[in-house]
C-alpha cells in the first residue's frame, strides 16, 4: 500500500468535507499530530478506527486502502487486492515482533549466564557474588516475561482440533508448558487441549512459519 498515496487522498477528503484536522481528530478521539502523520505519508490509521474515519470522510474502507476514489466496476478488484496487501502487512509486522523476541532473550540469557558464570568463579566478597547471580537470574526472568508478551501479541495460536486460531491471554500463554512456539493450551472454541503452534494471521496461509 502507497501511504503518501493514501495520506494525501486523507486530506483531500477532509477538505471535501470542511474538517481541519485538529476536527477530525477531535471527533475520533485522537491527536491531530496522529492526523498530520497520516496526511503526511509517515503512517497509517489503526484498523480501530478505520470504519469511523471512513464514515467521517464519507468513503469506504477499499478506497481509503486504495488511495482513491474508486469506479463500480473495478471495487470488488481492488478490494481483493487491498485485502491481501494488509494481510502481507500484518504477517510481516507479526513476523518483525517475532524476531525481535529472539533479539531480545538471547543476549539477555547470555549476558545473565555470562554474570552467574564470573560471579561464581572470581574470587570476591560473597554479598557481591550473591547480588551478581541475583541480579543476573532477575534479568533473565524479566526478559523471559517481556517476550512472552510479544509472543502473545504476535499473530495468533491455532487449535490443533478443531483449527480454530485466536489470542490467549498473557497469563495463559505464559503459564502453558511450551516447546520453541508451540504451547499446551485449552482452546476457547472446542474446549480441548492441545499443542497449538504459533500462527501469524486469522486465516491458513502457505506464508507463515
Amino acid at each position: 500500500m502507497d501511504q503518501v498515496k493514501i495520506g494525501q487522498f486523507i486530506a483531500s477528503c477532509r477538505k471535501e468535507q470542511g474538517m481541519t484536522q485538529a476536527n477530525l481528530a477531535e471527533r475520533l478521539g485522537i491527536t491531530d499530530r496522529a492526523v498530520s502523520k497520516w496526511e503526511t505519508g509517515k503512517s497509517l490509521p489503526d484498523s480501530g478506527i478505520m470504519l469511523e474515519l471512513c464514515g467521517l470522510l464519507h468513503i469506504s474502507v477499499n478506497e481509503l486502502l486504495s488511495g482513491e476514489r474508486i469506479m463500480s466496476e473495478v471495487y470488488d478488484k481492488r478490494a481483493e487486492e487491498n485485502l491481501l496487501a494488509m494481510r502481507r502487512e500484518v504477517e510481516e509486522k507479526n513476523r518483525l515482533l517475532l524476531r525481535m523476541e529472539y533479539w531480545i532473550a538471547i543476549p539477555a540469557i547470555i549476558a545473565g549466564l555470562t554474570i552467574v558464570f564470573a560471579a561464581s568463579f572470581t574470587e570476591m566478597q560473597d554479598w557481591l557474588r550473591i547480588a551478581l547471580i541475583v541480579f543476573a537470574f532477575v534479568m533473565i526472568f524479566s526478559v523471559a516475561f517481556i517476550t512472552v508478551g510479544i509472543e502473545q501479541k504476535a499473530g495468533y495460536y491455532e487449535c490443533r482440533n478443531c483449527r480454530h486460531r485466536y489470542v490467549p491471554t498473557y497469563w495463559q500463554t505464559n503459564l502453558a508448558p511450551h516447546t520453541g512456539r508451540t504451547r499446551y493450551m485449552k482452546c476457547p472454541k472446542c474446549g480441548k487441549r492441545s499443542w497449538q503452534k504459533k500462527v501469524l494471521t486469522m486465516e491458513s496461509s502457505r506464508t507463515e512459519d
